[in-house]
């Protein structure tokens, strides 16, 4: 672990691989797990204000579910995240025609109908940030769903920092991603 400014950083980020494999897991990330995606207060906002511009991207399962439960919701403990579907696909999955789950914020922004990628959390993975008080602790999270991933980063030689490159200078700012840059010389020194 190091710090820089207000985030201790775990070294895995530099010191692991990994690249997405989506002819792999077919976008797993969004379709298992327990939970929705990992929301900060300000995206709950954001997604309340694009949903009319995403609902025609969305499928109808992902539509009943947000129109049910709302564009986001707050968990027991407190936690915002993205409704699922029937408690398990994120609402906001669609598919290609390869079955492979994509993002519908995703493809609204890319085809350029909302100027917002989408969660940070999303953006981010593998790396997960864990706010407190004084810090951030910005860590990478081991999924064995990812395993291809892994397998893919380590034959590409990408380190989970260049991988996440543009979610990080996105969460962090470009200075801090520079910064990580010169740490990461470092430690493979």
């Amino acid at each position: 672990m190091f710090q820089l400014g207000k985030t201790i950083v775990s070294e895995d980020i530099i010191e692991k691989e990994f690249v997405c494999n989506l002819s792999a897991c077919k976008g797993a990330c969004c379709i298992d797990g327990e939970a929705g995606a990992p929301l900060e207060e300000s995206e709950t906002l954001k997604l309340k204000e694009i949903y009319p511009i995403v609902k025609p991207y969305l499928r109808k399962e992902g539509i009943a579910s947000i129109e049910q439960q709302g564009t986001h919701i707050k968990t027991e403990n407190g936690e915002l995240e993205t409704p699922l579907i029937d408690g398990a696909d994120c609402a906001y999955v669609i598919f290609d025609n390869k079955r492979t789950a994509m993002c519908a914020i995703e493809e609204a922004y890319n085809q350029g109908d909302i100027d917002w990628k989408k969660p940070i959390s999303c953006h981010l993975y593998p790396v997960r940030v864990q706010n407190y008080t004084e810090f951030s602790a910005v860590n990478y999270h081991k999924w064995e769903i990812c395993d291809d991933a892994c397998a893919l980063g380590k034959e590409l030689q990408v380190p989970i920092y260049k991988f996440v490159k543009e979610a990080l200078i996105r969460k962090f700012g470009k200075n801090w991603y520079i910064e990580l840059e010169k740490v990461a010389a470092t430690l493979k020194k």
